[in-house]
Formats: C-alpha cells, structure tokens, sequence
C-alpha cells in the first residue's frame, strides 16, 4: 500500500452530532437576528405613519376617505355590473347616486344652520335669561371665583375682548376655504370613480397572479370579507342614524322646535362617531333649545327626548341589527377614535370605526404575526429547529398529571 495514498472514505459516512449541533444553532441564531431587524423596522414604520399621515393630510385624508367610501359602494357596483351595466359606467352612477346624497345631507343641514347662526347675536340673551335659575345654584361659586380673580393682576396687554363673531365673518371663512374644500372634493370623487371602474379588473387580477391555490383563495377571502365587513357595517350604520335622526326631527317638530330637519341631519351624522358624537348632538339640542323655549327645563326636552332614542337604538336596536360578527370591543373604539381624531381631527373621528373594521377584518381574515411568541421565543417567528424528541418526551412527562387516577373501590 502507497503511504501517500489517502485513506478511503466510506460514502455512508455522516457529520458528527456536534458539527450538526453547530449548524443548526447558527441556522436559529440568524433567522432570530432577521426577524429582531424585522420587527425592529415595523415597530419603527408604525411609529413614524401616525405623523406622516398627520403632516401630509391635504393628500392622505381625501384619498382614505375615498377609499373606505368606495368599499363601502362596491356591492352597489356589483349590482349594476350583474345587470350588465359596463364597469365605468356603473362606477359613473354609484359616484352620482353618492354625490346626491352628500348635497341632500349638506344642503339640509348647512343652509338653516346659517340661519341659527344668524340670530344668535339677537337671542343672546334669552339664552341668558333661559340659564338664569341655572346659573343662580351657582352664585355662592362664581362669587367665590371672582374674589380669587380680583386679586390676580391682569396686565391690560394681555387682555383681549371676547366678542361674537357676525354671520359675515363666518360666510368670509367659507369663502376663503371653499376652493381648497372643491378641489379635494373633486380629487376624492375621482379616486372614488377610478377605484370603482377598476374594481373587477384589479380583483381578478390580483388573484390570478397568486403564486399558488392557496394563496389566491387566502387573498380572495381577504377581499371579499373587507367588503362585505365595511359595507355592511356603514349600510347599517347609515340606515340606522337615518331612522334614529328622522325619528328626531319628527317629535321635535311635535314639541314646537325650529328647523327640525336641521337637527335630525345633525343627529344623524355625528351618530357616526362613537361617545363622542351623541354627546355634541345633546349639547347642540340643549343650546337650540335655549334659543326657542322660553325657559331652560323646557330647552331639556329635545336633548331628552334625543338621549333617550339613543339608549334605545344603541342598547338594543343597533346589537340586534349589526350583529356578533361586526361587533368591536369598545376599548378597541375608543383608541381608534382618539387616535385617527388626533391625526385628521373631525373628519379622522368619522373614519375611525370604519378603519377599525377594515384592519381587524384583514387580520381576521389574514391572520397576524405572533408578536408575544416571538419576544418570549415561543412563536412562529422563532419556532425553528426545535428538535421533535424534546417536545415528546416533555408530553411524555405532563401526560400522566394530566390524566384522571381512579379511586380505589372500597
């Protein structure tokens, strides 16, 4: 035999448990450390968006708003496409049929709001006079606050007049704001036409380019449950704010109040947003009572009568008619509607729960990343490598503490 000459291997030969140890540590310390920059870059993304959306709202709030109306009117869509409507003409009619509608609720609301607007300088003081038995419980308090005022030196720069505003300077405001409203009113109609007319296409595009069966019906799922979630909630919800504000402006018609259509289209849309909307509708109905019944126990009666159709509707009609599977927890409501009121103001609080809904409708349907599991290392993101004999023989072990010992008989 040559010294040289190498010895043979044998091909069945095999690595060592250890070299296999070391591979497979290494394999689980760099999935960890891919998935650590993973989550460190979406937590960093969902930190920055909320200012991102806040500072470029003049793009993101028409375009969002748009978008959550054209889900909201794709079964429309689709009722006119069953019917052999082409695409962009059906698209056509569902922007028109939308655009009435927001001039019907405008137009009711806006023009005898101007109205109040203009007699409040004129009722001033019958709404003085309606709060005086109010105000009285409380003149020991206010006495008591102006003793505390009298001895804080008020500089005479630093005080300014508190004065009403006239009904010109508010019709100044909508003039000077008008076109910039126009053009994002136009710019939202468009992407709400174009995301319709396009609707079918792109939906049947995106699933037909899935990789593979399961994919395509995971992300058909996904589309249609966000429709149907987000249209049935927003059709419910605005048949309901139209009974509950029609239902309104009927007694208070009853009880002798202006403009009730006024109130009831006002009832209605701040029914939209959650808490806070009823509240700012009692309020409102308490002030224009002041300013039409002669006393304030009788200025009570609208706001009354509005608190006690929302308790009904919203304890008993709107869980009865919504439904389980389009119920979102409240805490869940709350932090949406601080949130998006936060970053659009008014407009954001109005989009709020239809967000909501979109979102936990997506991750639902999708479903979500296990981010508890991956921090504790007991997830999806972290399961890997784990050898199978340790979890039998864990299971071996809290198999028997798990299982019922029988009594002996006695």
């Amino acid at each position: 035999m040559n010294p040289k000459t190498p010895p043979a291997t044998d091909a069945n030969d095999q690595p060592s448990e250890e070299v296999l140890a070391l591979a497979e540590g290494i394999t689980v310390k760099r999935d960890r450390l891919l998935a650590s920059l993973v989550l460190i870059a979406g937590i960093a993304t969902l930190v920055g968006l909320p200012f991102a959306f806040r500072a470029g709202a003049e793009f993101f709030l028409p375009v969002t708003a748009a978008l959550v109306v054209a889900i909201a009117l794709v079964p429309m869509l689709q009722f006119f496409e069953r019917r052999g409507v082409p695409s962009k003409l059906a698209a056509g009619l569902c922007v028109i049929i939308f655009l009435v509608a927001m001039i019907f609720v405008i137009g009711s609301i806006v023009i005898p709001a101007t109205d109040w607007v203009a007699l409040v300088p004129q009722r001033i003081e019958k709404v003085r006079t309606a709060l005086q038995p109010i105000l009285d419980i409380y003149a020991n308090l206010d006495s008591y606050m102006s003793k505390i005022a009298d001895k804080i030196q008020v500089s005479s720069q630093t005080t300014r007049a508190v004065r009403i505003e006239t009904p010109n300077s508010v019709v100044g405001l909508l003039a000077t704001s008008a076109p910039h409203l126009l053009i994002q009113l136009f710019f939202a109609l468009l992407v709400i036409f174009f995301f319709l007319s396009g609707w079918t296409k792109m939906r049947k595009h995106t699933i037909v380019n899935r990789g593979s069966y399961e994919g395509a019906l995971t992300t058909a799922r996904v589309i249609q449950e966000v429709v149907d979630a987000t249209s049935t909630y927003i059709g419910t919800i605005t048949m309901i704010n139209l009974g509950l504000g029609a239902l309104t402006a009927l007694i208070l018609w009853f009880l002798g109040m202006d403009s009730p259509i006024m109130w009831g289209g006002i009832v209605a849309v701040a029914n939209y947003i959650p808490y806070l909307g009823p509240i700012v509708s009692a309020l409102l109905l308490f002030f224009g009572g002041l300013m039409t019944f002669p006393d304030a126990w009788s200025a009570l009666l609208p706001p009354a009568v509005f608190i006690s159709l929302h308790l009904v509707e919203a304890n008993f009609f709107t869980p009865m008619v919504v439904g389980e599977k389009l119920e979102v927890s409240p805490l869940a409501i709350l932090i949406a509607l601080s949130f998006w009121s936060w970053v659009w103001g008014t407009t954001g609080a109005l989009l709020a729960v239809p967000l909501l809904i979109i979102f936990k409708t997506v991750f639902s349907a999708a479903g979500t990343p296990d981010i508890a599991g991956f921090l504790f290392e007991h997830g999806t993101l972290t399961h890997v490598g784990e050898p199978d004999e340790e979890e039998i023989d864990e299971r071996r072990q809290i198999g028997p503490a798990m299982v019922d010992t029988k009594k002996p008989a006695t």
